[in-house]
């Protein structure tokens, strides 16, 4: 009997952000004889072949550090063989696809106007994927005419190096669109984490941002440089939160007494130090000239290759 082939994987990208790449690195990195994935890309450049082109093999050499990516030639083979290919219009990139993911500008008004387009022209099972950063699926999806097939997938930046996708579907999405969702994601080896509910910039970004607050208030205040910030951050709790977030930490932390010993000990401080917290707002006050200035000074030889290794290095050593 004659072996059947396996099913490919169509994953149709689209928009104008720099994350496709990035994604379009991932899903490449992670097809099999056992199941192809094929990635399609449309980007309103003009020039994105030779973007692509130039950009994907770097990508492709972090994901995969002990295979020697050719520069040259890569992309060459990925599209000559089918397993890449750049659409001439959004229509035309989803007609074949299993999933739809866009990137396209955080305008709900842009979006909102795209699904019913993409809708129209990809097949009827396809999976409709949003990569925004805080316009919910709910709004996106007001003029579709099916809504249960949308869902917000947030990667963590750069997604082909961090684990974490939240999944945020509306309150219309359905049931199997979220698990087909989540199981295509634990295939290729990430961490999706279901939302419960929209709320704007999901859990990451306001996780990240709390904190982000906070270290602008006390550079601000003078307590610290930006450069200290980052040196408490990475030896203190940028290590800890690795193995083990906030409530796992301050659980194990406080011995027997767990979390709610931590609150009864330690609650008066935590108190004090939410009710003197920061509140900077973007565009106002004098803070983003200061705090601007230092990052400038102080990173201005990062090295973003470099970064990315190490942070694949910790990810790596976090799984043994």
């Amino acid at each position: 009997m004659a072996r059947r082939q396996p099913e490919p994987l169509r994953i149709t990208l689209i928009g104008d952000s720099a994350i496709i790449i990035s994604l379009a690195a991932l899903y490449l990195a992670r097809s099999t004889i056992e199941r192809p994935i094929y990635v399609t890309v449309w980007h309103p450049r003009s020039d994105i072949e030779t973007y692509v082109s130039n950009n994907l093999p770097v990508y492709l050499q972090e994901i995969l550090p002990n295979h020697p990516v050719d520069s040259s030639s890569v992309s060459h083979y990925l599209i000559n063989n089918g397993f890449l290919r750049i659409a001439i219009s959004p229509e035309d990139a989803v007609l074949n696809a299993s999933i739809v993911q866009e990137q396209g500008p955080e305008v709900l008004a842009i979006k909102s106007s795209m699904w019913p387009v993409i809708e129209r022209h990809a097949p009827p099972d396809c999976l409709f994927w949003s990569s925004t950063n805080d316009i919910p699926a709910s709004q996106q999806s007001k003029y579709m005419g099916y809504p249960g097939r949308l869902v917000v997938v947030r990667s963590y930046n750069p997604p082909h190096i961090m684990p974490l996708v939240e999944v945020v579907p509306s309150p219309a999405t359905k049931e199997d669109v979220i698990e087909r969702t989540v199981d295509f994601w634990n295939s290729i080896g990430r961490v999706p984490v279901v939302l419960k509910k929209e709320c704007t910039g999901f859990a990451a970004y306001r996780l990240e941002f709390a904190l982000l607050r906070e270290a602008i208030h006390l550079v601000d205040e003078g307590v610290v440089t930006v450069e200290e910030v980052d040196t408490i951050v990475q030896n203190s709790m940028g290590p800890r939160w690795t193995v083990a977030g906030p409530f796992k930490s301050y659980h194990l932390g406080s011995g027997t007494g767990g979390f709610d010993g931590f609150c009864k000990d330690l609650g008066g401080t935590v108190q004090k130090c939410w009710d003197e917290s920061g509140k900077p707002r973007i565009g106002e006050g004098q803070w983003e000239e200061k705090v601007f200035a230092q990052t400038r000074e102080t990173y201005r030889n990062a090295d973003v290759a470099e970064s990315n290794r190490v942070t694949m290095g910790v990810l790596e050593a976090a799984e043994e």
